[in-house]
């Protein structure tokens, strides 16, 4: 918290200006020459801010990253902005005009609440955390929406919001927290609190089992750019039960319907590789029947058809050739090909992309995606190419 008040002063904005481009591997020159007229422990929080200013690009975006203060932490478990501004629009959608952010970090999530114009109460029981929320409302010109409080978030009273938004620590000393009774604060604590106000959302880890999903609950898994980011418990929505995946941008949204597992069945021309949001929501069946496909073995989630039907809610392939497992015959086959860019997929094998790789040693202007999974119960490689739909292949804009 001293490194943060020492970077407000205007000294140490105006130092943060003029470090911010700062290469990492001139920091050490930089910094000596900088402390030959500013006190060694500003130039030391000024370098440290500008590096996580670097990073949080990434998730913030250039023009609020450099503009917000950062810790290690917050940089690390804060929410992407594109996932936050998502959220706080259905919050905004279902009616909400007030929130209160338990656990709200370094203030991402709020930050987005209020730009949607919802009035938030940001609360964290870290005295830096805090104040690093308090300064990135002020610099981004929210403080009038965003009032945080140090406090414990079991002991705030939430009666007078509208809704409750929980992000628990899923982080502790030895890593990422897996048992949801180990967030801090505990996830029964999290549901209770919830089912407590008009509406609420709990952000969990994405690897949440389904069985631990209150019955309460509409179940969201959100992905961004294919990469899956979170899971959300919406209570109060009308939608208690229900699963939905959403992908990002978009929104794209792709709602459980019950449907049984898809049957197996040959490999057929095309092969789909669900969004991992998919995959987490269990809604590979909804995928499946929207491609008409089914699966190429029981345990495996990837969908084969013998048509092409392009769909957001997974990557298709064309595929050239189905084969054993054999490094030998794959070696030959990319050589014979000139496949010198090599994309290697896999599901349901032991083996890795990087040792097979090394193994083959693809060499030439051809490029080719092999999948390292099971067929039918058997190691099999599927080799093909990312598909192109007739309008693409054909060269339309």
């Amino acid at each position: 918290m001293n490194d943060l008040a020492l970077l407000l002063t205007p000294e140490g904005r105006a130092l943060l200006d003029e470090v911010r481009d700062t290469d990492p591997a001139q920091e050490l020159a930089v910094a000596t020459r900088l402390r030959r007229e500013h006190p060694a422990e500003l130039v030391s929080a000024a370098l440290g801010q500008a590096r996580l200013r670097q990073r949080a690009v990434a998730k913030f975006g250039a023009e609020d990253a450099r503009r917000m203060f950062f810790t290690p932490n917050g940089v690390e478990q804060s929410t992407r902005a594109s996932v936050a501004a998502y959220r706080a629009g259905r919050m905004r959608e279902l009616g909400v005009t007030s929130v209160a952010d338990l656990c709200c970090g370094i203030g991402g999530d709020a930050i987005a609440l209020a730009r949607a114009g919802i009035r938030v109460l940001a609360v964290d029981r870290d005295p830096r955390t805090a104040a690093t929320a308090r300064a990135n409302a002020e610099a981004l010109g929210l403080a009038g929406l965003i009032e945080v409080r140090e406090a414990d978030v079991t002991e705030v009273d939430t009666a007078g919001y509208d809704a409750v938004f929980v992000d628990p620590a899923r982080r502790g000393g030895r890593g990422r927290i897996f048992d949801p009774e180990a967030y801090s604060p505990p996830l029964s604590w999290a549901v209770a609190t919830a089912l407590g106000a008009p509406r609420a959302a709990l952000k969990i880890a994405p690897g949440i089992p389904h069985e631990a999903i209150p019955a309460e609950a509409e179940a969201e898994w959100i992905s961004d750019g294919g990469d899956v980011k979170e899971a959300v418990l919406w209570f109060g929505t009308g939608a208690q039960g229900a699963v939905r995946a959403t992908l990002l941008p978009g929104p794209r949204a792709l709602l459980g319907r019950g449907l049984p597992d898809p049957r197996v069945r040959p490999v057929g021309r095309y092969l789909y590789e669900p969004d991992g949001a998919v995959i987490r929501a269990h809604l590979v069946a909804e995928m499946a029947e929207e491609v008409g496909g089914g699966l190429i073995d029981e345990t495996i989630a990837y969908v084969t058809a013998d048509e092409l039907h392009p769909t957001p809610y997974a990557s298709a392939y064309e595929i050239t050739d189905l084969l054993p497992f054999n490094v030998k015959k794959l070696k030959a086959l990319l050589r014979e090909r000139e496949v010198g860019t090599l994309t290697v997929k896999k599901r349901g094998s032991a083996v890795e992309p990087e040792e097979l790789r090394r193994k083959v040693k693809p060499q030439g202007p051809g490029s080719a995606t092999v999948f390292l999974t099971r067929v039918a119960g058997a190691p099999t490689m599927l080799i093909g190419a990312p598909a192109q739909s007739p309008a693409t292949a054909g060269g339309a804009s």
